[in-house]
């Protein structure tokens, strides 16, 4: 199964659109960003690892930073969709990429 931008978004903002608390899904947002830095530290050899599977708890953790930003956008009636084209659009021109994003997805 797969899950779209706004499947997640229109998920996240029913499940927090009675006590979302920007503040709140924000603070969980910056500790789930440190989980993913401890990890990538423990892989790289900055910390001890007891012979964990960091690939998985990476996984986790990114997720748990895509869970709180698109919250945090949902509640805010942000499409993300739409910005990460927008986003994009902007680097790719400042960048001098050879394609954007929505060239990309075009050509596939």
């Amino acid at each position: 199964m797969e899950v779209s931008i706004r499947d997640y978004e229109e998920y996240l903002y029913d499940h927090y659109k009675e006590h979302g608390i920007d503040a709140s899904l924000f603070m969980k947002l910056v500790e789930e960003v440190g989980e993913v830095a401890e990890v990538l530290n423990k892989r790289d050899g900055r910390k001890a690892s007891d012979n964990e599977d960091l690939k998985c708890q990476l996984a986790n953790e990114l997720v748990d930073v895509v869970h709180y930003a698109f919250a945090i956008a949902s509640l805010n009636q942000i499409d993300l969709n739409e910005a990460i084209l927008d986003k994009d659009r902007i680097a790719s021109i400042k960048y001098k990429h050879e394609l954007n994003l929505e060239q990309f997805l075009l050509r596939r």
